[in-house]
C-alpha cells in the first residue's frame, strides 16, 4: 500500500472525526482539486498530548519537542488511538517510499551528475544481494575508466542507498557547500557521480578506477519512523583489497531535524582536509587526532 492510499484512508477517518480544515483542531487536511481530475492532499501532523488529564502537560509537551519518539499519545485501553495508528502508518508508508522510488530525473539533470549504476539490477535484487551493490556493472565501469578524472585528492559519490527521499531532499544543499568547502581548500577534486542501487562499499571499486586520495559517499540512510530523509556521509583513504568497516569515517543524521545539509558539508570538507593530512580514516585518524 502506498503512502497516497494511506493518506486518503487517513483523510477518510477524520473526516469522520470533524478534523477537516478549519475545524480548530491540531490536525489539518486539505484537498486541492485539478482540472485533470487528480486530487493532492494534504495532511499537516501536529504534535499533541494525548494523554487523558495529564499530570503535568508542560513537560509532556516539552519532551515532546525536542524528540520525534512517540511520546504522551495515550492510549485506549491497550491500543494507540485512532489518530496515532494512522499517523504511524503514514510514517510507515513514507519509510516504504523512500526505498523503493527512484530518485527524480530531473534533480539529477539539475545537479549534472552522470548516472553509473552497479550490478544490482533490479531493487530486489539490491535489497536481497548485498555484494550486487558493492561493484559498478561492466557499461558503468568502462565508463568511468574512459571519461572520469584520474589521479585528483577526492572522488564524491552520491547514491540513492535506502532512501531517495532522503537524497531529494538534502543533496542540493549538501553537495554545492562540500564542493565549495574543498574548493576553498585547494583540494583537487574529480567529477561527482550519482551511482544508482550502491551500496558504500563502490566507493572502493570506484576508487580503484580513479586512483584518488581519498573517497566520500553521500548516500541515503534507512529511513525509520522518525524520518525517511536522512543521508549519511562515509569517508575512506586509499581503500584496498584489505579495507574493513573499521577503516571508514561515518557522519550520519543529514537532515534538516538533525545534521543541516549546508553545515554538514562545510563539516565533511574539514573532516577530508583532515583525512588528507593524517594520511588516514576511520579508527586510525581518530587515534591521530
Amino acid at each position: 500500500m502506498d503512502i497516497h492510499t494511506i493518506v486518503k484512508q487517513v483523510m477518510e477517518e477524520l473526516q469522520k472525526e470533524g478534523q477537516l480544515e478549519g475545524s480548530g483542531r491540531p490536525d489539518v487536511i486539505s484537498a486541492k482539486s485539478f482540472n485533470s481530475g487528480t486530487r493532492e492532499i494534504i495532511y499537516q501532523n501536529h504534535k499533541q498530548v494525548g494523554v487523558e488529564q495529564p499530570a503535568n502537560r508542560e513537560e509532556i509537551e516539552k519532551v515532546q519537542s525536542i524528540t520525534p519518539a512517540r511520546i504522551g499519545i495515550g492510549r485506549t485501553g491497550t491500543r494507540m488511538k485512532t489518530k496515532n495508528y494512522l499517523d504511524f502508518r503514514i510514517d510507515h508508508a513514507a519509510a516504504q517510499d523512500a526505498v523503493f522510488k527512484d530518485v527524480s530525473e530531473e534533480l539529477l539533470k539539475e545537479l549534472k551528475l552522470p548516472v553509473l549504476y552497479s550490478k544490482s539490477e533490479t531493487m530486489d535484487q539490491y535489497l536481497m544481494d548485498l555484494d550486487s551493490g558493492r561493484k559498478l556493472n561492466d557499461i558503468s565501469r568502462k565508463w568511468a575508466e574512459e571519461n572520469l578524472p584520474k589521479n585528483k585528492q577526492v572522488q564524491i559519490i552520491v547514491s540513492d542507498g535506502l532512501s531517495s527521499t532522503g537524497v531529494e531532499a538534502n543533496i542540493r544543499d549538501l553537495l554545492p557547500a562540500l564542493v565549495q568547502g574543498l574548493k576553498s581548500k585547494n583540494i583537487s577534486l574529480g567529477d561527482p557521480v550519482f551511482i544508482k542501487r550502491s551500496r558504500v562499499w563502490i566507493q572502493d571499486d570506484l576508487a580503484s578506477i580513479v586512483n584518488c586520495d581519498c573517497v566520500i559517499s553521500l548516500i541515503g540512510e534507512r529511513p525509520g519512523l522518525a524520518t525517511a530523509k536522512s543521508i549519511s556521509a562515509y569517508l575512506i583513504y586509499q581503500p584496498n583489497e584489505d579495507t574493513v568497516e573499521a577503516d571508514r569515517t561515518v557522519i550520519s543524521n543529514i537532515h534538516e531535524g538533525g545534521v543541516p545539509p549546508v553545515e554538514a558539508g562545510a563539516h565533511l570538507a574539514d573532516l577530508i582536509e583532515e583525512i588528507l593530512k593524517h594520511n588516514a580514516s576511520g579508527v586510525k585518524l581518530a587515534q591521530l587526532k
